[in-house]
């Protein structure tokens, strides 16, 4: 039996990644190309798009597939491939441009995934290359001393601002609540200022996040954010009028053509700002990252905030975690870098040999979000490097606002159960729908499962059948919704949260925060969506909430790992709750969600 077809015995292929490798067979018959190590090698570079990887490693091929098969040696393989007319390699992929699959070192790609990840890696460094137009900070010394009055003493937030002033290209990467948000807001203002000051039109500014409730949010913070530097001496109130207080979804930001996967802005046709802030970064995969930096003007600013030890995207890539990667996070600085920096932050250390990429990013570590009420920190640390007996610990002798439930598997039962429920009644009382929507925002049942008894479609089946009996309306007074996928029509985005409410007349409105207010729409006019009240930990990625219930399943699943736990937990607030047993804890701890990719490598290189 053929390796194929031990796979497909197993069933460790999907039906498309089998239909892929059977066109090569058939076609390969021909003229004898129908190795099947590059047949299996087709259909798991497919299924790798699939699972997240931008490709499949040949040394690794158990990241994709963990059938029990007697793998290829790789040096054997990588061969195979190589003398396979199926197979481009670099050195000769312009006389192979029709070859479905291309070979790097022993990552195999479908092509269009290793051009995603080559024409990112190129536009990142033009990116990063470029000069700004406004270099000299001198005239700006003064409102960035009074914005970050701890400059000189190593406070990371205004070493952040200084190197946005003087780079093209800066990740902002940190925890929750470590000030991402507060710190672009006052680069912002910085740029404007320093246009204003040089007699230079207003730099014109994009706001962007991944997922709709996402750019709300970022907006949110920013909003507050301005009103405080309001009050900041030198800091004027045009330059604040100046600064943007929307945001968009990168979708929207990028213009969608109808029934196409391209975009209205592309490399020919550039996005018309000067700076572009994108929010949640870790959520935005490879390809598009990849139509988004290829957008990006030249000479303009691109600023990426987010959280590498989060879940990566839940399609191909952990484009994020590559390029801060290739960034490294080391305090020497290029000479120049650092001499250009000493009028804003004292002298600095500086390495005349550092990176391409050194001086890019700056790493937060200080925590602000978490009210005094949670003491999340330490957990979060332990979960975030899968120190399994730390977490254990932590969670067993107790942290303010941490709850451990150990053992419990079902929430919505025993004692539980009513203090789950009183809230989502509490909404059923209301008749405001922004007053309804800001409660909605208290509390959150998070699984790491879709399906089955654990999963968030059972458990808000369980949970809209307490509040409002089996025989309910669909549509009841106060149900939660969760938008599952973007429709511009509706102005609604994937993760986007609703409540419906009744009208004086009975009939069923569901309402959603909009830029200017609440917005009403009859739910059968809704894009595809479901119940909210319980969420997988990948659709509460972007939200935060009051109190967060965290449900690990029975059992250890594939889907578990410490960056699920870690974004699982950091939703919280003002409290936490943690449903788990300590064996399915140490499993997921012990797994760490790797993507093949090699796209750190093309940056380093």
């Amino acid at each position: 039996m053929s390796l194929l077809d031990a796979l497909l015995r197993q069933g460790a292929l999907r039906p498309v990644d089998h239909a892929l490798a059977q066109s090569l067979r058939r076609l390969g018959r021909e003229d004898g190309d129908a190795d099947d190590r590059v047949l299996v090698a087709a259909a798991l570079a497919s299924s790798a798009i699939a699972q997240g990887h931008a490709g499949l490693d040949l040394s690794r091929p158990h990241l994709v597939c963990d059938a029990n098969v007697e793998w290829p040696y790789a040096g054997q393989w990588r061969d195979a491939l190589r003398s396979s007319r199926w197979v481009a390699t670099p050195s000769r992929e312009e006389a192979s441009r029709q070859a479905p699959l291309v070979l790097e070192d022993d990552l195999v790609y479908l092509r269009r995934y290793r051009e995603y990840e080559r024409r990112l890696a190129q536009h990142l460094r033009r990116i990063a290359a470029a000069s700004p137009p406004m270099g000299d900070v001198s005239a700006v010394v003064p409102l960035f001393k009074a914005l970050f009055p701890d400059a000189e003493e190593s406070d990371r937030q205004a070493r952040a601002a200084a190197l946005a002033l003087l780079r093209s290209l800066l990740l902002v990467t940190g925890g929750p609540g470590t000030g991402k948000t507060t710190t672009i807001a006052r680069v912002l203002l910085l740029l404007i200022a320093q246009a204003a000051l040089a007699g230079r039109p207003v730099p014109r500014i994009a706001l962007a996040a991944p997922t709709g409730r996402a750019a709300e949010r970022m907006a949110e913070s920013l909003r507050a954010a301005i009103a405080r530097m309001r009050g900041i001496e030198g800091a004027e109130e045009s330059w604040c009028d100046a600064l943007p207080s929307s945001a968009s979804t990168l979708h929207r930001l990028l213009g969608t053509i109808p029934d196409s996967p391209r975009f209205r802005h592309d490399a020919d046709h550039p996005l018309p700002f000067d700076a572009i802030v994108v929010d949640e970064a870790s959520m935005v995969d490879l390809p598009l990252m990849c139509k988004l930096v290829e957008a990006v003007p030249d000479g303009a600013r691109l600023v990426l905030l987010g959280d590498r030890d989060q879940l990566p995207s839940v399609e191909a890539g952990d484009v994020l975690a590559a390029i801060t990667d290739a960034a490294g996070e080391g305090d020497a600085l290029p000479a120049d870098l650092a001499r250009a920096l000493a009028p804003l932050l004292g002298p600095f250390p500086h390495a005349d040999d550092a990176g391409a990429l050194a001086g890019h990013r700056v790493q937060l570590r200080r925590g602000y979000r978490q009210a005094q009420s949670l003491d999340l920190a330490p957990l979060a640390d332990a979960l975030r490097v899968g120190d399994a007996d730390r977490a254990v610990t932590l969670l067993r002798e107790g942290l303010a606002g941490v709850h451990f439930h150990e053992d419990a598997v079902d929430p919505l039962a025993g004692a539980s159960r009513e203090t789950l429920l009183s809230p989502w009644r509490a909404l059923m009382a209301l008749h405001d729908p922004a007053e309804a929507l800001r409660q909605a925002q208290t509390l959150r049942l998070l699984t790491a499962l879709r399906e089955g008894a654990q999963g968030a479609a059972a458990l808000n089946q369980r949970i809209e059948d307490a509040l409002a009996g089996v025989q309910r309306d669909p549509y009841f007074h106060g149900r939660l919704l969760l938008v599952t996928e973007n429709s511009y029509r509706h102005g609604l985005f994937n993760g986007d949260i609703g409540v419906v409410q009744h009208d004086a007349a009975g009939v069923p409105v569901a309402w959603f925060v909009g830029s200017d207010g609440v917005r009403g729409f009859h739910p059968a006019s809704l894009p595809a969506h479901g119940g909210a009240f319980a969420m997988t930990v990948h659709k509460a990625q972007g939200s935060e909430f009051d109190t967060v219930w965290l449900l690990l399943p029975r059992q250890d699943a594939r889907t578990l790992s410490r960056e699920l736990l870690y974004t699982g937990v950091t939703r919280a607030r003002r409290e936490l709750h943690v449903c788990a047993g300590e064996a399915v804890l140490r499993a997921a701890l012990a797994r760490h969600a790797a993507r093949v990719s090699g796209l750190a490598r093309r940056l380093r290189g």
